[in-house]
């Protein structure tokens, strides 16, 4: 599940249509649109308002994987293995989570 399904499932939850949920979080019907597609990925702290305008809280966790360290090796065979759509995907989410740090960074947290 990426960004925008999660977005989408949880303002369907709420019974939020895009417009009251982008007034809510001071932005617009488009944007949230746009997340919820796909087409932009938001930052964290404005991902974190999204959420909050819904009453909701993002909780990032962090779990072992079963199959333990994995070598460069593998690594390199299973990103082989993925189709164009699963880089690109993993991409966009290295690149919001790298940008929610730099945020933080900035916001001298």
């Amino acid at each position: 599940m990426d960004v925008g399904e999660i977005l989408r499932d949880a303002r369907l939850r709420a019974r939020l249509d895009q417009a009251e949920l982008a007034r809510r979080a001071a932005t617009t019907q488009t944007y949230v649109s746009r997340v919820e597609r796909g087409v932009t990925v938001p930052s964290l702290p404005t991902l974190e308002r999204l959420l909050a305008a819904m009453g909701l809280r993002l909780l990032p966790q962090i779990e072992a994987v079963s199959t333990g360290n994995r070598g460069p090796g593998e690594l390199r065979r299973e990103f082989l293995a993925s189709t164009s759509e699963q880089r690109i995907e993993e991409a966009m989410t290295l690149s919001a989570f790298l940008t929610g740090i730099a945020a933080e960074a900035c916001n001298g947290r």
